[in-house]
């Protein structure tokens, strides 16, 4: 798998140079002249560790999350402190592990974060299906928070079984999101798993539709090395049938595509807090994407707050990025949204980007990926396919890697891909 992603980043920054992390950081972060830039939190603690989740998360205690959140605080001061004034941001957005487990002081970190930011377009907040009560969202909402995207996975318990979830009290949780409204309802689900079919897929996204959810995620099931996950992995073939079947019931539903794998009742129903040109991270594990350079906190809650106690950002690795490497980034997760607008590249590099990619473009037209129309390039549903088939390689290749890695050091020297 390795090998693909090697050639493909090699061609593509035309250079031989590897992408390299290293344990180092900027104090003072350049964040002051992005432009589009949002927020992320994370919030690391759940009830119960689900075998196939791959994101940083630990066993919920009250007072390692009060002692997590009052460093979250600090981190916040640390970063918000370093320019003066408010600076506009697009979104806030809360992840995790169950950032619900820390419902009560949501607010409390969303108002600190206001100190230093004004968001224009939203607050996020991912939840377990056993969050969705009256109390918790009537909580998110005086909290401020606008969004809500539920891991529901499958309604179905033969899915449910395979991936270690218990059943969910569908009546009860449409209930409660009727009496507390949001502006988007997300609901996830996972896709590619053993024995799924198109009219699986169907029940469990006109269920969501149907129970209170505008906003639906299809994300594909992906086979971490590190986790404790038994699951098989569905072949090529069988993905990409299923994606492609899924996408054109959606499409002809009438359904808003946003992204490669997620679907709204209307365009104004968004949920993602990954297509940005630039975001700061807040909490452990947390990645920040600036213009010139890309960091990841550490993984360890434990050190995490010793670093924040020394008044130190939690950084564990930085690149610091080529000028195509950093064109590489910005296309890539760019195209997740299914389309790329050439004079947003130009505006953000300051060169067009056929100058820098017109070979890859024609290529992309002739294989049937991509569409172009004055100067937008949107995906085919081939396209989608592919992109995500290559996004499933990066994900062994470099985030699985790197996430391994954070895992089990707090601070490694360097990684290279």
């Amino acid at each position: 798998m390795s090998i693909i992603t090697t050639l493909s980043r090699m061609w593509l920054t035309r250079s031989v140079k590897p992408f390299t992390f290293k344990n180092e950081y900027d104090e003072k972060l350049p964040y002051s002249q992005c432009q589009n830039l949002g927020l992320y939190v994370h919030i690391p603690f759940c009830s119960s560790i689900c075998s196939f989740c791959p994101y940083c998360k630990v066993k919920y205690s009250k007072e390692l999350c009060d002692r997590y959140l009052d460093a979250l605080l600090r981190e916040i001061a640390l970063v918000g402190n370093q320019i003066s004034g408010k600076k506009q941001v697009t979104s806030l957005y809360f992840g995790g592990g169950t950032p619900a487990l820390a419902a009560d002081r949501l607010k409390e970190i969303i108002d600190a974060l206001k100190e230093h930011f004004e968001i224009t377009e939203g607050i996020g907040v991912e939840l377990h299906p056993d969050n969705v009560t009256r109390t918790t969202l009537q909580t998110l909402r005086d909290a401020g928070v606008t969004k809500i995207s539920i891991g529901i996975q499958s309604f179905q318990e033969k899915y449910q079984d395979i991936l270690g979830r218990k059943p969910i009290d569908l009546p009860a949780m449409a209930q409660s999101l009727s009496e507390v409204p949001f502006e988007t309802v997300s609901m996830d689900f996972i896709f590619a798993l053993p024995t799924q079919t198109f009219e699986d897929l169907k029940q469990d996204i006109d269920t969501a539709f149907a129970n209170g959810a505008n906003h639906v995620a299809i994300y594909p099931f992906i086979d971490f090395t590190f986790t404790q996950s038994t699951v098989p992995t569905m072949k090529k073939k069988e993905k990409r049938a299923l994606l492609d079947a899924i996408t054109a019931y959606c499409m002809e539903q009438g359904y808003h595509r946003s992204s490669i794998w997620t679907f709204s009742k209307e365009e104004r129903a968004n949920y993602s807090s990954m297509t940005r040109e630039h975001f700061l991270g807040f909490g452990c594990s947390a990645t920040t994407l600036l213009k010139d350079q890309f960091k990841i906190n550490t993984f360890s809650v434990e050190e995490y707050c010793k670093r924040i106690d020394a008044q130190k950002l939690p950084t564990a690795l930085t690149i610091r990025f080529t000028r195509r490497q950093r064109m590489v980034y910005y296309l890539f997760w760019t195209a997740y949204s299914t389309q790329v607008d050439s004079r947003d590249f130009e505006e953000f590099f300051g060169v067009p980007l056929r100058s820098m990619y017109g070979f890859e473009i024609w290529l992309a037209k002739l294989l049937g990926f991509v569409t172009e129309e004055n100067g937008v390039y949107r995906m085919t549903l081939k396209g989608a396919f592919y992109y995500h088939y290559y996004e499933n390689f990066y994900t062994l290749s470099y985030i699985d890697k790197m996430w391994g890695i954070l895992r089990k050091e707090a601070f490694p020297e360097s990684i290279k891909f």
